[in-house]
C-alpha cells in the first residue's frame, strides 16, 4: 500500500491560471517588455497595499536591498549590522555595495536580529541596522527604529518573506528608510521567475533609488550616477498584478494553517517557536528539535516533505570566513535545528492533521523536548 504524499509547496496555477495566461498576452501583444505600464501599475497596487507611499520594482530581493543600500550612500568602509540567521543573500547584498556584513545574534524566541545584540555590535564604522522579518515573523521594529535614533544610524528592513507583515499594528517597511522585498516563485507573493521591490515613505529617496534600478539615467542616455541594471520586467509585473488582490486572503489562510498547527502540535515531542506578534505572516512553519535528521527522516517514512531553511548561519558561512565573524550561539544552534513543515494556502487541513500527527508519533531517543 503506497503512502499518501504530502509535499512541500505547490507551485502549479490552479485557479488564476486563465488571468495569469491573459495578462502574459496582454504584455505580449503590447510589445512593450520593459520598464512600462504593467511595471508602474503594479508599483502603485503594491505601495497601496502595503500602507507605504512608494514602491520601485526592481530584478530581484537581493538587487532591492543593494539599491536601498547604495540610496543612503553605505559603501566601502562601512558596517551594516544584520542577522546572523537569514537566507545568505541578505548579507551578499550588503558585500555588493562594498559594505562590511557584521553579524548579530538572533533573539532565540523570535528567531530574529536581538536588539540588544545589534547595539552590542556597533562600532563608529557602523552606518546601517538591517533587521530580517525571517519566516514572516516580524523583528523587534520599535527597539529597532529606537536603537536607529539613538545612534543616528539608518534603518533597512529586510522584507523579503514578510509581505503584508505588521508589527506592533504598523505595516513593515514603516519603521526604516526603506525595505526590501522578493517575489521569487516561492515567497507569499511570488512572481513566475525573479522579481524584487523596494518601498519607502521618502519621495527624494524613491527618486534616487529608482534612478539607481536604471544604470543611474535622469532620462534615456544621460546617467546621472552610477548605477546598476536591475528592473523588474513588465511579464512579471503583469502576473504580480494578478495576485496580489489574493495576497490578503492567502495571508489570512496562512494564519489559519499556522494556528491550526500550533494546536495540533501542543504537547509534540519538539519545539514550535512562539508568535511573538500577531502581525505575522507565516512564510514558513519552522519547529525545532536537536535530533532534526531522525525527524526528518521519520516524516519522509510517512510521506511529508520537509525542509530546511537554514542549515548554517550566515557567520557561518565559508564565503565570509575573512571577515572572522564573532560568534552567534543562537543563530548556529537555530541552524542545527530548525526544519519547515509544509505550509503554503492550498494545503488542505486535512495534511496539516497528517502532519502533526506524525509529529507526535516521533520518539526522540532524548525524551520530549518542551514546546514554547
Amino acid at each position: 500500500m503506497s503512502v499518501r504524499q504530502i509535499p512541500f509547496l505547490d507551485l502549479h496555477l490552479a485557479e488564476e491560471a486563465g488571468e495569469i495566461l491573459a495578462a502574459l498576452t496582454r504584455v505580449v501583444d503590447s510589445g512593450w517588455f520593459v520598464l512600462g505600464p504593467e511595471v508602474d501599475a503594479f508599483e502603485t497596487e503594491f505601495a497601496e497595499l502595503s500602507g507605504i507611499a512608494h514602491a520601485i520594482g526592481t530584478g530581484n530581493g537581493t538587487d532591492a536591498i543593494a539599491i536601498a543600500l547604495r540610496a543612503l550612500d553605505i559603501g566601502p568602509g562601512d558596517e551594516v549590522i544584520t542577522a546572523a540567521m537569514s537566507a545568505t543573500y541578505t548579507a551578499l547584498a550588503i558585500a555588493m555595495v562594498g559594505a562590511r556584513p557584521v553579524f548579530a545574534d538572533i533573539d532565540s524566541e523570535r528567531l530574529t536580529l536581538s536588539p540588544a545584540a545589534a547595539e552590542a555590535a556597533i562600532t563608529s564604522r557602523t552606518r546601517a541596522i538591517l533587521p530580517v522579518h525571517l519566516y514572516g515573523q516580524p523583528a523587534d521594529m520599535p527597539a529597532f527604529a529606537a536603537l536607529a535614533s539613538k545612534h543616528r544610524l539608518a534603518l533597512v528592513e529586510d522584507c523579503c518573506q514578510a509581505h503584508l507583515a505588521t508589527c506592533a499594528g504598523r505595516p513593515v517597511g514603516a519603521f526604516s528608510s526603506a525595505a526590501a522585498f522578493s517575489f521569487y516563485p516561492t515567497k507569499n507573493l511570488g512572481a513566475l521567475g525573479d522579481g524584487g521591490a523596494i518601498v519607502t515613505g521618502d519621495p527624494s529617496l524613491a527618486a534616487r533609488m529608482k534612478r539607481i534600478r536604471n544604470g543611474g539615467q535622469t532620462d534615456r542616455y544621460r546617467h546621472q550616477e552610477i548605477g546598476v541594471n536591475s528592473r523588474l520586467d513588465e511579464l512579471q509585473a503583469a502576473v504580480l498584478r494578478v495576485r496580489l488582490p489574493r495576497l490578503r486572503g492567502r495571508t489570512e489562510q496562512r494564519r489559519l494553517l499556522a494556528a491550526a498547527y500550533r494546536q495540533r502540535l501542543a504537547g509534540s515531542p519538539i519545539v514550535v517557536p512562539i508568535e511573538k506578534d500577531p502581525g505575522h505572516v507565516y512564510h514558513l512553519f519552522p519547529v525545532r528539535t536537536a535530533r532534526r535528521s531522525a525527524l526528518q527522516a521519520h516524516l519522509r517514512s510517512a510521506g511529508i516533505e520537509t525542509l530546511v531553511h537554514y542549515p548554517i548561519a550566515i557567520s557561518r558561512q565559508p564565503a565570509f570566513a575573512a571577515i572572522h565573524p564573532a560568534d552567534c550561539p543562537n543563530a548556529e544552534r537555530a541552524a542545527d535545528e530548525v526544519l519547515s513543515l509544509p505550509l503554503h494556502p492550498g494545503l488542505p487541513l486535512s495534511d496539516v492533521d497528517a502532519v502533526a500527527e506524525a509529529v507526535q508519533s516521533f520518539a526522540p531517543h532524548s525524551g520530549k523536548e518542551q514546546v514554547s
